[in-house]
């Protein structure tokens, strides 16, 4: 009888000391819980922060700026003390090479002519249907920056009251649709001359 009381009493000691192990360990995991809780609810925001900064660099890096258009630049302007862009109206002067050899020429290439019935320092006497084939060159004359000359440029007015350029005196003329560095007017009817230079008169 007393055997059979305390091995009632053992079994019963062991049921609680199971019960206790069962409690404590679910207190624990009740206890766990909040705390997981808290850790899960502390790395929610610092998880969202890591996601927002992420999407932020990943926009920064896949969003590219607008290219700024490119735009044709223009010649560049003269400025008002900038003299090596001459002035408008003026007519530049070169030494040309051309087939026959250096000649003066208008830095457009269109070579200049002179007509032998002029004479030096006196007016221009090519004039109306003459003037139309052999237009009178025109402008303040300037000698181009790459070249001197052994005589001076100046200006006549001719019979239409137009100011024409001369050289060592001379009326200068153009030769009406000649081609760029063409000299095919030089000796037409014997009176028509380039005006001859040389690759000395090119610095």
């Amino acid at each position: 009888m007393r055997k059979s009381g305390l091995a009632a009493a053992t079994g019963l000691g062991a049921l609680v000391l199971l019960l206790a192990a069962c409690g404590g360990s679910g207190s624990n995991t009740a206890a766990g819980s909040p705390s997981s809780a808290a850790s899960s609810a502390a790395s929610a925001p610092a998880t969202s922060a890591t996601a927002v900064a992420t999407a932020t660099k990943t926009h920064h890096a896949t969003t590219t700026k607008p290219k700024p258009k490119a735009h044709k630049s223009v010649a560049p302007q003269p400025s008002s003390g900038d003299q090596s862009i001459p002035p408008v109206g003026t007519t530049v002067m070169i030494v040309q090479n051309s087939a026959i050899g250096y000649v003066l020429a208008e830095a457009s290439h269109q070579v200049v002519y002179t007509y032998s019935k002029d004479t030096k320092n006196g007016k221009p006497t090519c004039t109306g249907a003459c003037a139309e084939a052999w237009p009178p060159a025109t402008g303040m004359p300037q000698a181009g920056p790459a070249d001197t000359f052994p005589a001076q440029f100046g200006l006549v007015k001719n019979a239409s009251g137009v100011e024409q350029i001369t050289y060592d005196g001379m009326p200068l003329y153009l030769l009406k649709g000649a081609a760029p560095l063409a000299t095919t007017g030089n000796g037409v009817g014997g009176v028509w001359h380039v005006v001859k230079l040389s690759s000395s008169d090119i610095r």
